[in-house]
C-alpha cells in the first residue's frame, strides 16, 4: 500500500501522467525479457569468452525499449553483480569471477545501455544465431 501511495505522490509532484507510467512499466517489462533472452542465449551458447558480449547485448536490447528498459537493465545488472559478490563471501572463497571480472561485466553492461554496439565484445567464432 505504501508503494502505491508513493507512486501516486511522485506522479503528482512530477506531473507524470498515468499513460507515462504505463509506458515506463511496459518498457521495463520488455527490457526484463530482453535481459532474460540474453542470459538464456548465453547459457545455450556455452561459449568461452562470450560473457561480456551477452552482458552488452542484453543491456543494449533492453535500453532500446526506452527509459523503462534502460532502468530494468540497470537494476537487473547491478542486482546480479551484487548478488554474485554476496554469494562469493558466503562460500568463503571466490566463484572465479572476482572484483575485476565484476567491473568488466559492469563496463560491458554500461556499454550496451549507452547504445554502443554490443558486437564490440563479440568473440570470434560465436555462431551467427547469437
Amino acid at each position: 500500500m505504501k508503494l502505491s501511495i508513493g507512486i501516486i505522490f511522485c506522479s503528482l509532484v512530477l506531473g507524470v501522467s498515468s499513460r507515462e507510467w504505463f509506458t515506463f512499466l511496459k518498457e521495463a517489462g520488455q527490457g526484463a525479457k530482453d535481459m532474460w533472452r540474453a542470459y538464456s542465449d548465453m547459457r545455450e551458447a556455452n561459449y568461452i569468452g562470450a560473457d561480456k558480449y551477452f552482458h552488452a547485448r542484453g543491456n543494449y536490447d533492453a535500453a532500446q525499449r526506452g527509459p523503462g528498459g534502460a532502468w530494468a537493465a540497470k537494476v537487473i545488472s547491478d542486482g546480479r553483480e551484487n548478488f554474485q559478490r554476496f554469494t562469493d563471501r558466503l562460500k568463503f572463497g571466490d566463484s572465479g569471477h572476482g572484483a575485476a571480472d565484476s567491473r568488466a561485466d559492469q563496463a560491458a553492461n554500461e556499454w550496451g545501455r549507452s547504445g554502443k554496439d554490443p558486437n564490440h565484445f563479440r568473440p570470434a567464432g560465436l555462431p551467427d544465431k547469437y
